[in-house]
């Protein structure tokens, strides 16, 4: 099979965010879609290992922000590539209570949709939840950002959870052409490419791994430099 037939599929990029008295968590998904009009429904799809994932099942309800293409690496790294049981992810993040009482995200954000629970689809891995549209608001005029835009234009990847993870490999014509080798975050699966270096960070295109200051960290994840590996 070729699998680049399902990087054909369209995708966004949202946060979903769930829970009940007082225990709240939120994740990056990319598997969203409006299933009907009337009565509106979307479904999503969420790994079984997540946090969230115990939460929706728990409070039996759900709400979806919608990510602007702005958004930093670092905000959704927060939300994509650290644990809500180690990690307070809404502490110091903007947020709103709705009319399901699950905080609203509202940085970064383009539009939220707040969802009662309706049904479940078990998919081995992960579960489809559909639920029915209680409320939901536009709150900015900024593009959505696509996961095609997240991967192509920002470097992002899939976390090992997301329905759409496929392990990176480099191609021969990026290590032929690189100034020297990339390394790999071993936390997030982000990929330092020298080619590219890490500009929003200060680190200009074709600045080599090892000539990366000690105090740069993944600008995914926050991990230390010491955590990238060769890839």
């Amino acid at each position: 099979m070729n699998r680049a037939a399902l990087y054909k599929i369209s995708y966004g990029l949202y946060i979903v965010t769930s829970g009940q008295d007082g225990k709240f968590n939120g994740q990056i998904a990319n598997s969203m879609f409006q299933v009907t009009s009337n009565p509106g429904s979307v479904a999503i799809s969420i790994n079984k290992e997540n946090f969230t994932h115990e939460l929706i099942k728990l409070s039996r309800k759900f709400v979806v922000s919608i990510l602007v293409q702005s958004a930093p690496m670092n905000f959704i790294g927060l939300f994509g590539f650290k644990s809500g049981r180690d990690v307070n992810k809404m502490q110091n993040i903007k947020t709103k209570t709705g009319t399901t009482k699950v905080p609203i995200v509202l940085e970064n954000t383009v539009a939220y949709i707040e969802v009662e629970l309706e049904k479940e689809l078990d998919c081995g891995t992960h579960t489809i939840f559909v639920g029915n549209i209680v409320d939901g608001d536009v709150i900015g005029n900024e593009e959505p950002m696509t996961y095609a835009y997240y991967q192509h234009v920002k470097g992002g990847k899939s976390p090992k959870t997301a329905p759409t993870y496929v392990k990176d490999e480099p191609t021969a014509a990026s290590v032929q052409t690189a100034p020297g080798p990339r390394y790999v975050c071993s936390v997030c699966g982000y990929v330092y490419d020298p080619v590219k270096g890490d500009p929003d960070s200060g680190i200009v295109p074709g600045t080599r791994f090892e000539d990366i200051p000690d105090s740069w960290t993944c600008p995914v994840c926050g991990a230390d430099k010491s955590k990238f590996e060769l890839a």
